[in-house]
């Protein structure tokens, strides 16, 4: 099936792309990457009337290794992040998320910020944006804002971005110092839709007990859902299993995963449990240094 007929718009800079976002209203839908965006228009899923590319918008590009933060343009590839050696230095939550987006193909040409606002709860990226308390910034031909990851998700498929307005860019905050970060997931086959995926952020104190803990779950609602585990795990020692498990189990109870054709509820449940025990646990170790 090929998609509906639509009219092409390619802008030559911003400020023509958020005229021409304002003009279209409700018509005009963006393209980057297109890796989400095509096969639901062969689909017919989507028919948007006007189809605005802002591949050619040079500003949008490239990757900033700001002070606090790895801001990501609305441009950058998600091999580019995988390949590149500071993102994995500084924001190894990031980069160890990066490989298990799709495949290598669609990874060479899907976009970061597009993922975002593709807002697919069993993506890794947006529940990696919400783990590291990020933000995305939109641009209207009216002005921006920045609005933080925990609001940007509004439910399955569905962001805050209104009608006219473009995301120009993410920021992936760099986790403080004594901070391990882990990301674990389980698809049917490698490449596949996450069934489950977690997040896990831990921070020590100097005597390497549990000052802060969070976990980040995909694939378990509509939206990434964050569990703050440090009730649970404050003062605990970082090799602590059982209370790993406790804080595991008490996370889990925070969830309501749905069945679908992929998995049963239960079994998500159960996932979520497992891979929030291993992920913590591994982001305590490597909070240490180890």
């Amino acid at each position: 099936m090929k998609p509906a007929p639509f009219d092409y718009h390619r802008p030559r800079s911003l400020e023509e792309a958020l005229v021409t976002l304002d003009r279209l209203g409700t018509t005009g839908t963006v393209m980057a990457g297109g890796q989400s965006l095509v096969p639901l228009m062969n689909r017919r899923e989507v028919s948007p009337a006007n189809i605005v590319d802002i591949n050619f918008l040079v500003e949008l590009s490239g990757i900033t290794h700001e002070d606090r933060a790895v801001r990501v343009g609305a441009l950058v590839r998600h091999a580019e992040l995988e390949r590149d050696a500071a993102v994995r230095r500084r924001n190894p939550l990031l980069a160890e998320a990066v490989p298990h987006i799709a495949h290598a193909a669609i990874r060479s040409r899907g976009t970061t910020v597009g993922s975002l606002v593709h807002a697919d709860p069993t993506a890794e990226m947006p529940a990696v944006l919400v783990a590291l308390g990020g933000s995305v910034e939109l641009r209207s031909a009216a002005g921006g804002r920045t609005v933080p990851a925990t609001e940007f998700f509004l439910g399955a498929n569905r962001c805050c971005a209104a009608v006219g307005e473009l995301a120009v860019a993410a920021s992936f905050p760099v986790p403080p110092p004594r901070t391990g970060t882990a990301w674990l997931e389980v698809a049917r086959q490698r490449g596949g839709r996450a069934v489950c995926g977690v997040a896990a952020v831990v921070t020590l104190d100097t005597g390497r007990r549990v000052e802060r803990a969070t976990a980040t779950y995909a694939g378990v609602g509509a939206t990434p859902v964050l569990v703050d585990l440090t009730e649970v795990m404050t003062g605990t020692r970082f090799d602590d299993l059982a209370r790993w498990r406790a804080a595991a189990d008490e996370g889990g109870s925070a969830l309501a995963p749905a069945d679908d054709l992929h998995a049963s509820a239960g079994y998500r449940r159960h996932l979520a449990r497992v891979l929030a025990e291993r992920a913590g646990r591994l982001a305590a170790i490597r909070a240490t240094g180890a």
